[in-house]
Order: structure tokens, then sequence, then C-alpha cells
């Protein structure tokens, strides 16, 4: 099956030069470009994007925004994001992932690191470039919470209803809870599988379950739950 992309970047070079890698790699194909966010939005229902490399920083409506509306929008619930930026290292990381995005590269990224991260991220699987690791991502979340309150913060229920702690997961099974830990360390299904002693197949499965049940798009927001939920600690 067919990779279809979608490039979302204000400079045309750059467009230009990434339809010429995506165009020239077997199983994928780029079906349209977009100057700005709202473009981005629009096209990539029209062009029945699979997934879209957008720029975080462009005029109007820019990356963040973009993938906000792409995310809220049921009918778009297929398309993945990969933002891409030069701002590497940065609170950009964690509202990227926040916004909906499945991954995040710089782009300083080989070639073949983006052709990576487009099958990685068609597959189902979220993608983060060495630079934007997971610790990254848990010491922004954690910046500003009070010592024994969850990264996030606040606790309690946020005054709608929920619980912003570790209760947000009480609707998962122990296993389930289990698995999501381990996404968020930065584990595939193949690893997880090994250290579970269980089969890829179960693995995805409980994974699945746990998107469907804290209503994430994908695991990219699987380790945002995680961490804001204060099931997984930041590394420091």
């Amino acid at each position: 099956m067919t990779i279809r992309v979608l490039l979302a970047d204000d400079q045309a070079l750059l467009r230009s030069a990434f339809r010429i890698l995506v165009d020239s790699e077997p199983g994928m194909e780029v079906v349209g470009e977009a100057s700005d966010g709202a473009e981005a939005v629009r096209l990539a229902g029209e062009r029945r994007a699979d997934i879209v490399l957008m720029d975080i920083r462009m005029p109007g409506t820019d990356g963040l925004a973009a993938t906000r509306l792409i995310s809220a929008d049921p009918e778009l619930s297929g398309v993945r994001v990969v933002m891409l930026t030069t701002f590497e290292v940065d609170e950009y990381v964690v509202e990227s992932l926040r916004a909906g995005a499945s991954g995040f590269l710089g782009k300083g990224a080989e070639p073949g690191e983006l052709l990576a991260a487009i099958r990685t991220v068609a597959a189902g699987e979220s993608l983060l470039s060495p630079a934007a690791t997971t610790a990254l991502i848990a010491s922004f979340l954690s910046q500003g919470a009070p010592p024994g309150e969850p990264p996030g913060g606040g606790g309690g229920d946020g005054g709608d209803g929920r619980d912003d702690g570790t209760g947000r997961l009480d609707v998962l099974t122990g296993r389930e809870r289990e698995v999501l830990g381990l996404v968020a360390a930065g584990l595939s299904n193949g690893e997880i599988a090994e250290r579970l002693t269980v089969s890829p197949l179960t693995v995805k499965t409980h994974v699945n379950r746990a998107m469907a049940k804290l209503g994430a798009r994908d695991r990219a927001q699987l380790v945002v739950i995680a961490y804001e939920s204060g099931l997984v600690r930041p590394r420091v």
C-alpha cells in the first residue's frame, strides 16, 4: 500500500526537496503541498493523506494549531502528523505531542531518517528523534509541578470531575497499566513482549485497548498521558 504524504511548510524550496525525496521512495507519494496550517488541514482531507510532514512555524495558522485541528476532526482520524522543526530541544517537543503529533523530527535529519519516520508513523508507532528523548519530554511535563503532585500539575479533579493524577488510569487493567509504563519508557511492542514473555500481538492488543480507554490517538499521546498522570516519573 502506498503511503500518501502531504507536505506543509512555508518554504517552497524545502517542500520541493521533500517532494523529490519522498516521491523517489518506493511505496510513498506526495499528494499535496501546503504553505500554511489552514491549507494543510484542508488538503489533509481532500487528498486523503496518511501522513502530514508539518512545519511548526508557518504564517497564519501555524503547525501546532493545524495539528490540533486535524486531531480534533473525526473525519481526519486516520491522518498522522510528523512535526518538522529546526528547534528540536525545547518546549515544542511537548507541545507537538500534546497537539496530537505522532512524531517529532529535526529538519537536520538525514534523508533516510525522514523516510524511516514516515514509515514508522504510518505503521502506527510514534517517532521521536534522538535529541527529543523521553527524558526530555518528561522534564518539560514536570516543570512547575509541586513536590508530590503528578507532572501536569494540580492534582485533584481540575474542576471538571476528572482525576488528573493516577486515577485517570483507573479504567485500565493492571496489565494495560504495566504495558503503558513500558510504552512510555520507549520500548517497542517486540521489546515489551520479550520483557513480559508474551507475544507481540498480545502487546499490541493491550496498547490498542489502552489507547481506546484513554482517548489517545496513538502511542505518542500514550507517552504524554503516562507522564501527566504520574504513572512514569521524570528521569533527572
